[in-house]
């Protein structure tokens, strides 16, 4: 089942019992660090309304030759490190997970064109029990580290 969603926040939802997944996804978007990156990172919230976990297991993008599910991990000598995550990331029941900066993210490498301002790029994340949640995340450059965005505004729910 693939949904494709034009907003910033989405919703979906899988009917079958032990598989179903009900996420929502707020205060999304995608930055680089400056125009000349080659990389970039989506950010956003998500929560899951069902009473069973739901895990991301991948994230796809036509923006990026590569896109990969990262963290930040401290190595021995103190120094922290992006890597990919192994296993992917789970949204728990009646949970949320947050992708943040300094935090797990969608990483993009080896953009495809640079991501201006207010632009919109497709991400697809891949769910463990097969389905696709498709979203329209909007290029925020100007967004500082420190902003909290209000989780509970610009959302929907599609049941």
């Amino acid at each position: 089942m693939r949904k494709l969603l034009l907003t910033t926040a989405a919703a979906v939802t899988f009917s079958l019992p032990a598989l179903a997944c009900e996420l929502e996804v707020h205060d999304a978007y995608a930055r680089t660090s400056t125009a000349m990156s080659q990389s970039g990172a989506v950010f956003m919230h998500i929560a899951n309304h069902a009473d069973t976990d739901c895990r991301i297991t991948g994230a796809r993008s036509d923006a990026a030759q590569r896109v990969e599910l990262h963290t930040h991990l401290e190595d021995a000598d103190g120094v922290m490190r992006m890597v990919e995550i192994e296993g992917g990331i789970t949204v728990p029941a009646q949970g949320e997970h947050k992708l943040a900066r300094g935090g797990d993210h969608v990483m993009f490498l080896g953009l495809n064109q640079p991501l201006h301002h207010g632009d919109q790029i497709a991400v697809t994340l891949v769910l463990e029990n097969g389905d696709d949640l498709e979203l329209a995340i909007p290029v925020d450059l100007e967004r500082t580290a420190d902003h909290g965005g209000d989780c509970g505004h610009e959302h929907s729910h599609n049941h």
